[in-house]
């Protein structure tokens, strides 16, 4: 059975064009594995905490060594690792904010990615000590934004980074692939926006089918 966590990271409800896109692809992924197994995390709406002193103190200690404290500080760490950890596929539903992912987001990843549950660090490695421990995912994100050209090539394509943090970060989620779907132009309002959008909503359903296609058939 596919395990899917949709993670939404907009501030917005009804009017979010970043939770449309999701929907659009979740829908056509269930129509084609309705088996499909749907987890929710709306961190736009209900945001993970920051990481704080207590947090990191918990984190990198030996968990025989934790006080009951230290392991209450960790337990929505410990959720949100878990989700992440039984999910075959991730698909983050995200605004760009000001060139970047919205706090709320950039909260959750800062909980998730975490030193013996995501990833190891061994000096013994040199310049590259950090190991993720997890593989086998497939990441996709669905972003909206105002302006446009934030693709590779773009006028702006060096002023995207929240996909360029997702993508950066996706290895210590498990993630081994990542697709990006974006809606641009909203500032604008024109026909550009609309063709930006369909084509996007249209992209959605073809790779969520596409998908949900081929694991039915797994």
């Amino acid at each position: 059975m596919l395990t899917v966590l949709r993670v939404d990271a907009s501030a917005r409800n009804e009017r979010s064009l970043s939770r449309k896109l999701a929907d659009k692809y979740i829908d056509a992924l269930c129509r084609a594995c309705p088996d499909a197994d749907i987890v929710t995390r709306d961190v736009g709406s209900r945001p993970p905490p920051f990481v704080t002193e207590a947090w990191i103190a918990a984190a990198f200690k030996a968990p025989e060594d934790r006080s009951p404290h230290e392991q209450a500080v960790l337990e929505v760490s410990d959720q949100l690792i878990a989700e992440v950890k039984s999910a075959d596929l991730i698909v983050v539903a995200s605004p760009l904010y000001n060139y970047g992912m919205p706090a709320t987001l950039k909260a959750w990843v800062d909980q998730i990615v975490r030193v013996g549950k995501t990833f190891d660090f061994d000096l013994a490695r040199g310049d590259f000590p950090i190991e993720p421990m997890l593989s086998g995912k497939k990441l996709v994100v669905l972003t909206s934004s105002g302006e446009f050209g934030f693709a590779p090539g773009g006028i702006r394509q060096n002023q995207d980074h929240l996909t360029s943090h997702l993508q950066t970060v996706a290895k210590y989620i498990g993630a081994e692939s990542v697709d990006v779907i974006r809606i641009e132009y909203q500032e604008f309002g024109d026909e550009r926006h609309e063709t930006s959008k369909n084509a996007a909503f249209q992209m959605a359903e073809a790779q969520g089918r596409k998908l949900g296609q081929l694991q039915a058939a797994a």
